[in-house]
């Protein structure tokens, strides 16, 4: 078994792969004040729960885009499952050329989510779109160059500005309106929200699209709230809840 980690800088994601099978997937917050051994407790007490074997993952992956987590979880591979694990950053095998005009700023999350839209379309350019704390997009050709993409805030990033900024706002679910047009405040704020965000991806994309000069080129849509806006963007076409750790698994096959 294969355990894969993604440090976001809001939720960490683990997941266990049994062969080419995600056997199981977990979210916790992120908490940069969560010790190696709070982190690998509650591993140890979530598999438990799941029914998986700690004693057969032989080996971990991790992604992350907040340094100070990154030490205590890979502290907490090391002492909870006996290796040490492999860091996806410089020097590390992706199978694809960073093309951006310094490579070490790329956040470790986007280069895996190129990776693996590059191993499961090799035939087209593709655009991934990333709906986390901040909602990227990335492009990666059919020739496996990651050019580069565009980092927007977030949905609830804008969420939690707009709340902080204007005091008399109720706090909204984010959610799809039944009309555009509100009819009272949380409606409106809802509205605003998911169709400016529709707005958003599918300009953004369009635009890549033209200046790429491929029309075509495919889009994937991965994090939290990609099904949500999926529903009517017209330019998403597939949406993969998984891509970062399936990205994750392909880079550990490629570095064993």
């Amino acid at each position: 078994m294969l355990l894969v980690i993604d440090v976001g800088n809001t939720n960490i994601v683990f997941g266990v792969y049994d062969g080419d099978e995600l056997a199981g997937h977990w979210r916790i917050a992120t908490n940069p004040d969560r010790t190696t051994d709070e982190t690998g407790i509650l591993l140890h007490e979530i598999f438990n729960f799941a029914g998986i074997d700690i004693r057969k993952i032989r080996g971990s992956v991790i992604s992350s885009v907040v340094p100070p987590v990154l030490h205590p979880v890979t502290r907490m591979c090391e002492r909870y499952f006996r290796h040490a694990p492999l860091v996806v950053g410089p020097g590390i095998k992706t199978g694809i050329s960073i093309l951006y005009d310094n490579p070490k700023e790329v956040g470790a999350d986007r280069i895996v989510n190129a990776v693996a839209a590059h191993h499961m379309y090799p035939g087209d350019n593709c655009v991934v779109v990333d709906f986390g704390t901040a909602t990227t997009f990335d492009y990666v050709t059919r020739k496996g160059e990651y050019l580069g993409g565009v980092i927007s805030p977030g949905l609830q990033v804008a969420l939690n500005g707009l709340f902080s900024a204007a005091s008399k706002l109720p706090r909204v679910e984010i959610a799809k309106p039944t009309k555009i047009l509100g009819k009272n405040t949380v409606h409106a704020i809802q509205a605003g929200i998911f169709y400016g965000y529709v707005g958003l991806v599918d300009g953004i994309v369009n635009r890549l699209r033209e200046e790429q000069g491929d029309l075509k080129a495919r889009v994937l849509a991965t994090g939290g709230l990609s099904s949500l806006i999926a529903q009517e963007s017209k330019t998403i076409e597939e949406v993969d809840a998984f891509l970062t750790l399936f990205g994750l698994k392909l880079i550990y096959e490629m570095n064993r």
